[in-house]
C-alpha cells in the first residue's frame, strides 16, 4: 500500500480515537446547565426559609392562650397577655405589701384606688398611734392566678389570688413582739382585685380591693 495512504489512514484513526475519548467529558454548556440547577435549588431553599420565617413571625404575633378565668379580659382587650399580667401583679403585690408594712404609702400611691389608699392609711395611722411597728420579710410568691374577671363598660377587673411566704412581726414601742414570730415563715393567701381601663394606654393596673383568700 502506498505509504502516503497509510499515513492518512493512521491519522484518520487517531482523530477518530480522540473524538471518541472526549465524548464522555462535560462541555462548558453542560456545566452551565448544572450551575443553573444549583442556583434554582438554592433559590427554592431560600424561598422555603423565608416562608418558614414568615410563618414563625405570624405565630409569634398570635396572642398566647389565656385561662378560662381570663377569657373575658381577652375578649375585652385582644392584646391582653395573662402571663405578663401575672408577672406584673406579683411584682405589685410584693411592693405594696412591703410598703404597707413600712408605712411608706407615698411610694405606692399611684397603684392604689382612693378607697384602698384610705384603708391602708387608716391602718398605718392606727398602728402608729398604738406605738407599734411592723417588720416584714417577703420570701416570695409561690403561686398567682386569676380566679375571676369582670368587664363593666370600659373597665376591666381581674380578681387575683396570691400564695406567698412571709415573716411578719408586730412589735410595741419597746421592741417586744406582740404578734407574729420572727423565726416562723407564714403561708399567706390573699385575693386582690386589680382594675384597668380598657381604652387606657397606661399598662399599669390599679389595686381596687383587698381580702384574704379562703
Amino acid at each position: 500500500m502506498d505509504p502516503v495512504l497509510l499515513f492518512f489512514a493512521g491519522l484518520t484513526a487517531f482523530i477518530l480515537f480522540r473524538l471518541m475519548s472526549v465524548m464522555g467529558t462535560r462541555s462548558g454548556h453542560e456545566q452551565r446547565h448544572d450551575l443553573d440547577g444549583v442556583q434554582t435549588k438554592a433559590t427554592a431553599s431560600q424561598r422555603q426559609a423565608d416562608d418558614a420565617d414568615e410563618d414563625k413571625r405570624d405565630d409569634e404575633a398570635a396572642p398566647t392562650p389565656v385561662s378560662t378565668n381570663a377569657r373575658m379580659l381577652r375578649e375585652a382587650d385582644p392584646a391582653f397577655d395573662e402571663s405578663e399580667y401575672l408577672a406584673g401583679a406579683q411584682a405589685a403585690y410584693e411592693m405594696i405589701v412591703e410598703a404597707f408594712a413600712s408605712g411608706d404609702l407615698r411610694s405606692i400611691r399611684a397603684y392604689l384606688s382612693d378607697s384602698v389608699y384610705d384603708a391602708f392609711k387608716g391602718a398605718v395611722v392606727a398602728r402608729e398611734e398604738a406605738g407599734q411597728s411592723a417588720d416584714l420579710k417577703f420570701i416570695g410568691v409561690d403561686h398567682a392566678a386569676i380566679v375571676d374577671s369582670q368587664v363593666d363598660q370600659d373597665r376591666m377587673r381581674a380578681v387575683t389570688e396570691f400564695t406567698s411566704n412571709q415573716v411578719r412581726v408586730t412589735r410595741d414601742k419597746d421592741g417586744n413582739v406582740v404578734d407574729g414570730d420572727p423565726n416562723r415563715i407564714e403561708l399567706v393567701k390573699d385575693r386582690w382585685t386589680f382594675s384597668k381601663k380598657r381604652s387606657s394606654r397606661d399598662p399599669n393596673w390599679i389595686l381596687v380591693a383587698t381580702g384574704g383568700a379562703a
